[in-house]
């Protein structure tokens, strides 16, 4: 599946350090010819993505039913799910910086830990990350984020594993180890790997993955959804500095994570 952008291809530049530039919305890099399951690349319906829709017209047919037959008591919950349905399952577009030296968020949320830990087994291996342990950026997504997940570079999924587990608090370090999650390792063109993993939570049962093995991908393009509150880990290559502080929020394919080489930044007290 080739969902390359010649938009994304770099044009020739003077030598020096390349600014970051912008790509499109992800959804507009699909080659031409290209494959894809489900909806084509392009395809929207008011901003839910196509897997929430189910939930919502569910929960709307059965609240209008419910005002029609005069059940109001069940009538409001339920179109009080139908809200939250739209809200949870939203798909807004954006427009991600393109860069070799760039790492960008793979999810919206909560940065809940930035620290050096052991690379787990399912990112290492044939495939995997070579270094045993590296920087890990930890995303913490409540049920009011958005919950598509993106990639962080462009690249091949070289590898994808999905490990059954238990569902703790996303919010704890433990829920990297122990939680339902889906691990992948993407491989720019230049050999640089950079690991996801995505973690189902206390609530979040579902880790639902868009893409395969073998998949090129475009930088912010969509990897994944997780249902409900979760978490999203970010495994840095070497040499690729954070510039994200605990704390902060991130915009899944828009919020630069890390860059290779950068001083990494003085944050100042929270206003």
């Amino acid at each position: 599946m080739n969902r390359s952008d010649p938009r994304h291809e770099a044009d020739a530049e003077p030598s020096g350090p390349a600014p970051a530039r912008l790509s499109r919305p992800a959804e507009a890099a699909a080659g031409d010819g290209a494959e894809t399951a489900g909806p084509p690349a392009d395809w929207r319906w008011p901003g839910i993505h196509p897997e929430g829709l189910r939930f919502a017209a569910l929960f709307g047919l059965s609240a209008l039913l419910a005002f029609a037959l005069g059940w109001t008591l069940l009538a409001w919950p339920l179109a009080a799910a139908t809200a939250l349905s739209v809200l949870f399952f939203r798909d807004p577009l954006r427009v991600t910086p393109i860069g070799d030296d760039l790492l960008v968020a793979p999810a919206d949320g909560l940065v809940c830990q930035i620290a050096h830990v052991p690379v787990p087994g399912e990112l290492r291996g044939e495939g995997g990350l070579a270094s045993a342990t590296a920087l890990r950026v930890s995303i913490f997504l409540s049920v009011f984020d958005v919950h598509i997940v993106r990639a962080p570079l462009p690249g091949r999924i070289v590898r994808l594993r999905h490990i059954a587990g238990q569902f703790l608090n996303a919010g704890l370090d433990r829920a990297s180890t122990d939680n339902e999650r889906q691990a992948l390792v993407i491989e720019a063109s230049d050999g640089t790997r950079a690991g996801v993993m995505l973690v189902a939570g206390l609530i979040a049962r579902r880790i639902v993955g868009f893409v395969a093995e073998q998949d090129q991908l475009s930088p912010g393009e969509r990897i994944g959804l997780i249902r409900f509150g979760s978490r999203a880990d970010l495994y840095l290559p070497e040499g690729f500095v954070p510039l994200v502080a605990k704390g902060q929020r991130t915009v899944a394919g828009e919020t630069v994570i890390a860059r290779r080489g950068g001083l990494a930044p003085a944050f100042g007290p929270r206003h």
